[in-house]
């Protein structure tokens, strides 16, 4: 029997997806002038009190970062994706209330009701797509920044998976990631002399790519292929039948939430990490290719066989050459306990400025000082130990305050580095334990220098 009727009661988490450029743009409109608002409410009191508050902090209070993470999950699409690439890439840099209330953007998103679903699937599939299933579950499984995925079984019998992207999303893309930008801007977190517009240009095609379904249906074949026969990783499997542009249908492969495994034992998080830190090594030094988005949504795991579930492969992209080729320098360098190498290896990559060095030296080498000795423990790493986190967090900051230090590395080196920095998070999250130096020998021991 069919299920594509409304769920019983009210449901606070569906929302029409503005499609239109202009209610998109009305809707910016409003958080700017909301957040507007609140600066000036907070400016007011802090200056009442005799204090002299920086822009950024009457910016980054929690009353308005709630009022960015409510509005960008309302808009979905390139808005939220945005909102969910700052929260993972700076999650470690804002103080933990901010980085709380942003983490909704990384697993909480409205769904479309079910009469705005059932007339993207009309479009996709035709007005008799009902018939094509014998249950089809309009409540969605989930709900995220592009699209929201939909249990189904087809009146052949199959149990599938299907991921509906949101009306709107592809024609809203570019000017979606430019308001964002612009509210960055307004704000004064970005400050006027950094040049943004190559990144901008890059997220633009990187998120078109990511909307394109089919494509991104390739790609969950080519890691299938890929991990094959292999014990640590399941992969769904495509169900081309039912996939379009807008519509990807797949496998259902059951499993949990990865953050839930914080629950499994010691050595099921260490090992269960072990395969997602292995996967990441392979995609930059043999695969040639990366999954760069570490969304927690895109993985789960099964606590029986204690595989990991791949999810979700629309920000696949090839890995530059040049790219691997820095972190394979950085690695190297830092495996040799060489600090002038790993911070010429930095320079190269191009992580940090040659202002930042010229300026903060000190700090710089201390900031390489720490992570080259966590990188050469004898045993197993310890993600659940942060502490040496927060004393990178104070020196990197106290080099951010010098605004003439401020840089952006190459587009590629950011996707990359995304993806390293939220397997990072996800691994903290767990308090997994992984001998990250002896995978790292697997790959590049054979190039280390003789001692």
């Amino acid at each position: 029997m069919s299920d594509s009727s409304p769920p019983r009661g009210p449901d606070r988490r569906s929302r029409p997806v503005p499609k239109s450029r202009l209610s998109r743009l009305g809707s910016f409109g409003r958080l700017a002038g909301s957040v507007a608002g609140g600066v000036l409410t907070e400016g007011t009191r802090r200056l009442a009190t005799g204090e002299r508050p920086r822009m950024r902090d009457l910016v980054l209070t929690p009353r308005n970062a709630t009022k960015l993470a409510d509005r960008l999950s309302h808009l979905r699409g390139a808005a939220m994706k945005m909102g969910q690439m700052i929260s993972m890439d700076a999650g470690e840099m804002l103080p933990k209330e901010l980085s709380d209330i942003l983490a909704r953007l990384r697993d909480q998103a409205h769904h479309m009701p079910p009469q705005q679903l059932n007339g993207v699937l009309k479009q996709e599939w035709g007005q008799d797509w009902r018939s094509r299933f014998s249950y089809f579950n309009a409540t969605p499984l989930a709900a995220a920044s592009i699209g929201q995925v939909h249990r189904a079984t087809t009146k052949d019998g199959r149990d599938v998976a299907v991921k509906v992207q949101y009306p709107g999303v592809r024609e809203s893309i570019d000017a979606d990631v430019d308001n964002v930008a612009t509210l960055l801007r307004v704000s004064g977190l970005l400050p006027k002399e950094l040049e943004i517009g190559p990144l901008l240009e890059e997220a633009k095609r990187q998120l078109h790519a990511e909307a394109d379904y089919i494509r991104e249906g390739e790609q969950m074949q080519a890691y299938g292929e890929r991990l094959a026969g292999e014990a640590d990783y399941v992969v769904p499997e495509l169900q081309s039948d039912f996939t379009t542009e807008r519509v990807l249908a797949m496998t259902f492969v059951a499993g949990r939430p990865i953050e839930t495994a914080e629950h499994e034992s010691q050595d099921f998080r260490d090992t269960l990490m072990t395969a997602l830190v292995r996967l990441v090594l392979r995609e930059m030094f043999e695969f040639g290719v990366m999954q760069t988005d570490p969304n927690f949504a895109n993985y789960r795991y099964q606590a029986d066989s204690g595989k990991l579930v791949l999810l979700d492969f629309g920000a696949t992209r090839p890995v530059d050459p040049v790219t691997a080729d820095a972190y394979r320098a950085l690695l190297l360098s830092g495996l040799s306990k060489d600090r002038d190498a790993v911070r010429s290896a930095a320079l190269a990559a191009g992580f940090i400025s040659q202002t930042a060095v010229s300026r903060h030296r000190a700090l710089v080498d201390d900031m390489i000082d720490i992570v080259i000795e966590e990188m050469n423990r004898d045993d197993a790493f310890d993600f659940g130990d942060r502490a040496f986190v927060g004393v990178l967090r104070e020196q990197g900051m106290a080099v951010a305050e010098d605004r003439a230090s401020w840089h952006i590395p190459p587009a590629e080196t950011l996707f990359v580095q995304r993806k390293v920095s939220g397997t990072a998070l996800i691994a903290a999250r767990l308090k997994a334990r992984v001998d990250i130096r002896a995978m790292i020998l697997d790959y590049l021991g054979e190039e280390l220098p003789a001692a």
